[in-house]
């Protein structure tokens, strides 16, 4: 069987009777499994985790749109999460029997088909991108929800479905094709948010720094906390390990401690071990050496 995963974030991360009523449809639908749902509410939005057949996923994935469309309006949305849609993002990620150009395919098919059915312009990123200045999802994405009612009409940004205008509730959404990613973040004992600024911009590859690293700073205010949030878009090459530690020596510059740190939404095993490896200094480790890891491969 071709194996995707598929994670759709969309904004709502608050009102949970709302998050579950646009992942319900999702819920129990041969083909496919729904891995994992985490609403975040200081940023305001929800992580979905797919993993199955992508020819499975293509119905409910268009009714979860739907729902998204249905129960949020941005105009009354605020966030530490950059947005520009109710569903922000839909990316296809190969995992297992299937090639990217594969993936290409249902994130275009899915586009045209989230626009013909419910109005919402769409623009394809990363892998799907249709032209150069269209991979990067934060270049597509900068000024959001409110700066893209002009953006939009710039035909240097028109959408790859739809006319260029936004939808007066629902935004626009970038559905794309890409590799797996690890979305991290790390939380910082300060509730200065200049500080986290400070340290992503000093880690981030757009402004210097580590290479397959996109990096931000969010407030986390119901714990007086500020956080460095992240994207790690290739792992093998730059390690969960190796950001933690950056981040680190960064964050005693500004007399700053790191209280923790967190993953959203899934996680490849051997990023995991590529961490403990360097923790516990250990030599010719590998995913093979963890037990569950044989279930797993029995399994398959």
């Amino acid at each position: 069987m071709k194996v995707v995963q598929c994670v759709p974030n969309f904004s709502e991360g608050r009102n949970l009777e709302t998050v579950e009523k646009i992942v319900s449809v999702l819920r129990n639908q041969p083909g496919f499994q729904l891995l994992s749902v985490e609403p975040d509410a200081s940023y305001n939005r929800t992580v979905v985790t797919l993993l199955g057949d992508p020819e499975a996923m293509m119905e409910p994935l268009l009714a979860m749109v739907g729902k998204a469309v249905e129960l949020i309006d941005l105009n009354h949305h605020q966030g530490e999460h950059p947005r520009m849609g109710a569903v922000d993002v839909l990316p296809f990620v190969p995992i297992q029997n299937i090639k990217m150009k594969e993936c290409v395919a249902y994130a275009k098919r899915l586009g045209q088909a989230i626009y013909e059915r419910f109005s919402l312009p769409v623009f394809l990123y990363e892998e799907a991108a249709s032209a150069e200045h269209r991979v990067n999802l934060a270049d597509i994405r900068k000024g959001e929800f409110e700066g893209m009612k002009t953006k939009i009409q710039d035909h240097l940004w028109h959408p790859d479905f739809g006319k260029p205008e936004i939808h007066p509730t629902a935004g626009a959404v970038a559905v794309g094709a890409r590799m797996p990613l690890i979305a991290y973040n790390i939380n910082l004992n300060t509730d200065k948010k200049e500080i986290a600024q400070a340290i992503a911009k000093t880690i981030r590859h757009s402004s210097g720094g580590l290479r397959y690293i996109k990096a931000g700073a969010a407030e986390i205010k119901e714990k007086g906390i500020v956080q460095v949030t992240m994207n790690i878009t290739n792992y093998q090459k730059n390690s969960i390990y190796r950001v933690f530690e950056m981040v680190k020596m960064e964050a005693a510059r500004y007399g700053v401690s790191v209280l923790g740190s967190e993953i959203i939404g899934m996680v490849p095993l051997e990023a995991l071990t590529q961490s403990m490896e360097y923790y516990l200094g250990l030599t010719d480790f590998s995913a093979e050496k963890v037990l569950e890891y044989h279930l797993i491969k029995k399994d398959e």
